[in-house]
């Protein structure tokens, strides 16, 4: 089992910035790979960003890429999200999650933490 615990949401101004970070514990060595996932009001969970394993390779959803950077401290197994330039549409609950493969498919991962609500005022 792997728990997963985000925190950093908040309140924040169209354009202002915001750090999000993702605390794992358990057996995390399981399932490696990581990932943030976003859902708005009555909407699809969609998916952010992820950061692979051990070279820390990152893919950015188009949404959100050039805003928002995926990072990870293996030493910590802590991973964090930097959203820059936020805008209302960017306004949801945000998710970690941990699975075995880095992907864009929120199908393939196997732990999610609780999220954590971000909202943007226009």
């Amino acid at each position: 089992q792997v728990q997963l615990v985000e925190s950093g949401g908040g309140l924040v101004q169209a354009g202002g910035s915001l750090s999000l970070s993702c605390a794992a514990s358990g057996r995390t060595f399981s399932s490696p790979a990581r990932g943030w996932f976003r859902q708005a009001p009555g909407k699809e969970r969609e998916f952010v960003a992820f950061i692979s394993t051990s070279d820390s390779i990152t893919y950015h959803a188009d949404s959100v890429k050039g805003r928002f950077t995926i990072s990870r401290d293996n030493a910590t197994n802590a991973m964090y999200l930097q959203m820059n330039t936020l805008k209302p549409e960017d306004t949801a609950v945000y998710y970690c999650a941990a699975g075995s493969v880095a992907s864009s498919n929120k199908n393939l991962y196997d732990y999610w933490g609780q999220g954590t609500q971000v909202t943007v005022s226009s």
